[in-house]
């Protein structure tokens, strides 16, 4: 297998707190005048390695993940890649037809339509005019907005937007592909469309870096991962294990943990503060461990810095890899979150017969609208062991997939915050 990126010792290095204030002549001799000794030295600034001494090498027809925590040099490495961004030392070399999808819905304009953004943007990707016409019936299909292509975007829902930008992107045929978190667009079904897509680009024998949080797509499409860490290279090998590796390394919590330092998402209205994991025998007694056939109780607190109302709220089981398991949300029972800035609520969820296998789960938390806004997003708030006990045997375990799982809900609006010391019933 020949190898078609290569990089030695890449790094990156930025400078912060040098800003320059832009004004008139006379504001700037006006300046100099007052402080001197200032002007001369100009403005205190700092720098800092965004990555720093990367070294790698990609076959072709691999798939390669990067992950890794935000700020740990993912977007920069690829922006390198992309020839969007010097380096500051070391080298890579490139060697076939590269595509980028780092910005989904760069170059759309909002005054043209989604026609004119589509050749527009195709344009700017490299693409040829007869390409965009071979393929713009299947760009058009893709997003699902056959109705609306010709349409000014600035009349486009956040959703329309990220389809059509993603469609354009993902129906290209380069040799290397280069892709930073595009799964991550649009609702879950549209995301399901993604994962389809980008399956098939990797199933064609093309080369794939992809940056992404979702470890259910990283398993799924990547052959190789490497994780990034305070821009370096902490670990290069199989996917399973740097996936093993990120979540052992990510996630040190107990049943009652703060979430205030999660890695999250969201628009920030409100925020997930705090959550506790209870598991309880048939008969509502606490246990010291979870086992199959046991019930969960879970409590999350949510603390609102802005009025918001309508907003769905969920609780989500992943396995070791990233799937999702159990899917439980207030929706499910009709129910749905409002508060007012200042406002924290308290939503508890009992979850019966929990049939899962002996192993290490992860909890996701979400709050927000379905295809409209995401409030809050921690894919991973806390993790859950289940263990083989002498009651396992009385419940059949289930296969590994989704399934719904019977719960009981209450949300309340609280003034005290949980005690990280109390489980909650």
């Amino acid at each position: 297998m020949s190898t078609v990126i290569q990089a030695e010792g890449l790094g990156k290095r930025y400078r912060r707190g040098a800003i320059v204030h832009r004004g008139m002549l006379r504001d700037t001799l006006t300046q100099a005048l007052r402080s001197p000794l200032r002007t001369l030295r100009g403005t205190p600034s700092e720098t800092f390695w965004a990555l720093k001494d990367v070294s790698l090498q990609v076959g072709e027809g691999e798939v390669l993940g990067l992950i890794g925590r935000n700020g740990a040099g993912k977007t920069t490495l690829l922006k390198i890649l992309s020839r969007i961004t010097r380096p500051t030392e070391g080298w890579a070399e490139i060697r076939g037809r590269v595509r980028s999808l780092l910005e989904v819905g760069t170059g759309f304009h909002p005054e043209l339509t989604g026609r004119e953004n589509t050749y527009l943007s195709g344009s700017i990707l490299g693409m040829s005019k007869r390409e965009i016409d071979r393929k713009f019936d299947q760009i058009v299909a893709f997003a699902e907005i056959e109705k609306f292509i010709d349409t000014q975007v600035k009349h486009y829902s956040s959703g329309m937007y990220v389809r059509l930008a993603f469609a354009v992107a993902a129906h290209l045929e380069p040799e290397i592909l280069l892709v930073d978190e595009v799964l991550a667009v649009g609702d879950i079904a549209f995301q399901k469309k993604c994962m389809g897509k980008m399956g098939d680009v990797a199933k064609g024998g093309r080369t794939v870096v992809l940056v992404s949080h979702n470890m259910a797509a990283i398993n799924a499409l990547c052959s190789r991962c490497v994780i990034l860490n305070l821009g370096g290279v902490e670990f290069d090998g199989p996917t399973d294990q740097a996936t093993a590796r990120y979540y052992a390394e990510s996630l040190n919590l107990g049943s009652g943990s703060d979430l205030s330092t999660r890695q999250r998402e969201g628009s920030g209205v409100a925020r997930f503060t705090l959550i506790c994991i209870q598991p309880l025998d048939s008969a509502g007694r606490p246990l010291d461990v979870a086992y199959p056939g046991c019930d969960l109780s879970i409590s999350v607190e949510v603390q609102c810095e802005s009025n918001f109302a309508h907003a769905n709220l969920a609780i989500i089981l992943y396995d070791s890899s990233g799937y999702r398991i159990i899917d439980t949300n207030t929706a499910q029972k009709g129910e749905f979150m409002s508060l007012e800035s200042g406002q924290s609520a308290r939503a508890n969820f009992l979850l019966r017969e929990v049939l899962l296998r002996p192993g290490k789960y992860f909890i996701g938390l979400w709050l927000g609208r379905e295809g409209v806004e995401t409030i809050d997003d921690i894919e991973h708030a806390t993790t859950l062991d289940f263990a083989e006990g002498d009651e396992s045997s009385r419940h059949p375990v289930i296969f590994p997939g989704t399934y719904l799982c019977r719960f009981e809900q209450t949300v309340s609006v609280v003034k005290p915050s949980l005690d990280a010391g109390r489980h909650s019933r």
